[in-house]
């Protein structure tokens, strides 16, 4: 019987580092397939998952985790749930301010 309780917990503790091991992943939701959605994200089955690649089909890229709130049957409770794995890939960076480029107008070099 002991036997059996140590394959049994051993067996549970598997389960849970593998949990912890998907939990860490993440997914640029204007690329994903809704496969890959479906399985990453907590609470968006295969269905969502369409909704959410129609959406983004139809409407452009997702700019923000607020804006996934606008697919039919996504909510905000489950986005909270999925902040941390998602990206949204292709944003652009702010360009450095510095000097401006030799030869560039500025107002008070033109005066």
């Amino acid at each position: 019987m002991a036997f059996i309780r140590t394959i049994f917990a051993s067996l549970l503790f598997s389960l849970a580092l593998a949990g912890g091991a998907l939990a860490g992943e993440r997914i640029n939701i204007n690329t994903a397939d809704a496969d890959t959605i479906d399985r990453v994200l907590v609470n968006i089955g295969p269905a969502k998952a369409e909704a959410i690649v129609a959406y983004r089909k139809k409407h452009g890229a997702f700019k923000s985790a607020e804006q996934l709130a606008m697919v039919k049957g996504v909510g905000l409770k489950t986005i909270e749930k999925n902040r941390d794995r998602v990206t949204f890939g292709g944003e652009r960076k702010a360009k450095p301010v510095g000097k401006p480029a030799a030869g560039s107008s500025t107002g008070a070099a033109s005066r």
